[in-house]
């Protein structure tokens, strides 16, 4: 068995601290993507989105936090969000990966996570 069969994604992505960190440089990738820094710029509580943030990554991947904001349609119901800006988003998820050396397998799982939720955020 390789590292991906044996060790949880919450494990591959560092954890709570690892996680955290992986959040902090994805809202600076999106404040820094002109594809969707208008939507991030118009966050009123960057502090609380990055909380809701981390705790969904953890939840979602294995960790023992409890995730206790909106679900995914509901957050999303009304922003009409494009196509082009989720690939953005998960292009930016991409890259913040790659730079805290998470390895390209795991990338891939999460990528796969990712695009499984698409219906819930495009255009809702």
């Amino acid at each position: 068995m390789n590292r991906t069969e044996t060790v949880s994604l919450y494990e591959r992505l560092g954890r709570f601290d690892g996680i955290t960190r992986i959040v902090n440089d994805l809202m600076e990738a999106h404040l820094a993507n002109p594809a969707v820094r208008p939507r991030f710029e118009a966050v009123k509580d960057m502090d609380h989105a990055k909380k809701m943030a981390v705790e969904f990554f953890c939840a979602g991947c294995g960790g023992p936090q409890s995730y206790t904001g909106r679900d995914l349609l509901a957050a999303h119901k009304g922003m009409n969000i494009s196509e082009q800006e989720f690939v953005a988003v998960t292009d930016d998820v991409l890259a913040v990966l790659e730079k805290n050396d998470i390895d390209p397998a795991t990338r891939g799982e999460v990528t796969a996570i990712l695009y499984s939720l698409k219906g819930q955020v495009i255009r809702v």
